[in-house]
């Protein structure tokens, strides 16, 4: 199994502000938890910044001059209450959204079999006239579209298991029966969004959990649910929004899962792909903000992508 990471240092330089839980330590604790022995085998890739055409597969030529334009030369800006931009904050979404398409791009060439995409900033909550939730551009969005658009696949799903619902990525899948948006996140929390009923055209599963839930609820609501309806949806290709923030040391939530369980759902995730996309996954990070808990979590996710556990 050859797993491919794409990163760029860009990532580091969107900075974000002291005390800011979407930091550049994140990424530093993943990128030094890679450096272990067990992941000589990662074929490291640099990610490239997206293409306005790439973009515009989701957010209005508008929204992408207005939040670029936005990027200031010196200090902070406040794209919402919580999405903040510097100066390097421009390069570093446009190389998060090229990330997950490039990805794309090795995976169908057959360069690997699947991918993680060690990115920042996050892109689900992101939506097509709005950056939110920590999010500029919604990069697993951006992705599937172009995996559609640019190598002509019929049916793309996002299996989302951050804490957070996607509302960015629900709302660009809503109405297209052919796009498959599978959700576990804490429930009632931030942002709102992921109500159980809220179904789309039958492509959206929403599977709330209340604050507390663990592993074998999360398992419930997956195996019983989520990967059986992705199962039938049957995908040309599997993409995943990887918020480690439902780990039970995380402090921006409740939820109490552990690194098995997430690399429990990788492996279920791994097994629909091989019948239905030739094994084709490309997952990228969203949330996560303890650290030692988030590289734990990123590693056994990606040793599960790698065929090693």
């Amino acid at each position: 199994m050859t797993t491919l990471l794409f990163y760029h240092p860009a990532f580091l330089e969107h900075d974000t502000g002291a005390g800011h839980p979407e930091s550049p330590e994140r990424l530093r604790a993943i990128l030094k938890a890679l450096e272990a022995d067990d992941f000589t085998a990662l074929q490291r890739h640099e990610a490239p910044p997206a293409s306005e055409e790439q973009l515009q597969l989701v957010h209005q030529e508008s929204y992408v001059s207005q939040v670029l334009s936005a990027i200031p030369n010196i200090g902070y800006v406040g794209l919402d209450m919580d999405t903040i931009a510097s100066p390097g904050s421009g390069e570093a979404a446009l190389r998060a959204a090229g990330a997950v398409c490039a990805a794309v791009d090795a995976v169908m060439a057959g360069e690997g079999d699947n991918a993680f995409c060690a990115v920042r900033p996050p892109g689900h909550h992101a939506e097509p006239t709005r950056a939110m939730g920590f999010c500029l551009f919604n990069n697993i969005a951006i992705g599937a579209l172009h995996a559609r658009a640019a190598h002509g696949l019929g049916k793309v799903a996002v299996i989302d298991f951050d804490v957070h619902h996607g509302n960015g990525t629900e709302g660009v899948f809503r109405d297209d029966a052919n796009l498959f948006y599978g959700s576990t996140h804490q429930w009632p929390h931030y942002p709102g969004s992921g109500a159980k009923e809220d179904r789309g055209v039958g492509n959206i599963f929403n599977e709330p959990l209340p604050a507390g839930s663990g592993g074998e609820a999360f398992r419930a609501a997956c195996g019983d649910v989520i990967l059986p309806a992705l199962n039938d949806f049957a995908p040309d290709f599997v993409f995943i929004s990887a918020g480690f923030d439902a780990h039970a040391d995380d402090p921006l939530a409740s939820l109490s899962l552990r690194e098995e369980d997430y690399a429990w759902v990788t492996a279920e995730m791994m097994d629909i792909a091989s019948r239905h996309s030739s094994g084709r996954i490309v997952s990228a990070l969203e949330g996560g903000y303890n650290l030692p808990a988030l590289a734990a979590s990123v590693s056994a996710h990606i040793k599960v992508l790698m065929g090693e556990s």
